[in-house]
């Protein structure tokens, strides 16, 4: 199978683990949307796939599952989503793609920064969307949404995305790439 038609259907996969994993996390009353579930299968396209197909995926994802499930509720939340999300994806996958090693410490770079643009832009879409409805959004709420409420969900992509990747770094399905410049190969011999 060719690489484009390989992505596509992993992308069309993890769209789908996207739809239905809210679903299971939702079971969990106090904690289940603070698991944040949609973001998981959102960094594992993006890194995998690539950005372009992540950031697709990414931003339908929660529009569709507002327009078929309900939840999340389309205006603000799953359009803000969307930018949140779809920001994580191009952050997290083309910052692991030009990195120099893909190990993970890299991973792990990849991931703050694509948390914390994600974060920034949320509230930045947040703010404009209820400015349009008469709405403010304050620094609380943004300190509240971004971070306090969401740090089970942190705290879980931080330990599952790098131990999915190395997993498959270890079984040779997605080797991590090590580059090794030409001076330390020619010192080596």
């Amino acid at each position: 199978m060719n690489n484009n038609m390989k992505n596509m259907t992993l992308t069309a996969m993890f769209l789908a683990i996207g739809m239905v994993l809210p679903i299971f996390t939702g079971q969990i009353p106090q904690l289940g949307s603070m698991l944040l579930p949609m973001h998981l299968p959102v960094f594992l396209c993006a890194l995998i796939c690539g950005w372009k197909y992540g950031l697709s995926m990414a931003f339908v994802l929660p529009i569709l599952r507002s327009v078929v499930f309900g939840m999340p509720p389309l205006y603000p939340t799953a359009l803000s989503m969307a930018f949140e999300l779809s920001t994580y994806a191009v952050v997290a996958g083309l910052l692991y793609e030009k990195s120099r090693w893909q190990c993970i410490k890299a991973l792990y770079c990849c991931l703050f920064t694509a948390m914390i643009a994600g974060r920034v832009v949320w509230g930045i879409v947040q703010s404009v969307l209820l400015g349009i409805i008469g709405n403010t959004f304050t620094l609380q709420a943004f300190i509240g949404g971004a971070l306090l409420n969401a740090v089970p969900g942190i705290l879980l992509q931080l330990v599952l995305v790098p131990a999915i990747m190395v997993a498959l770094d270890r079984t040779k399905v997605l080797p991590f790439k090590k580059k090794i410049n030409n001076t330390s190969k020619l010192s080596a011999n």
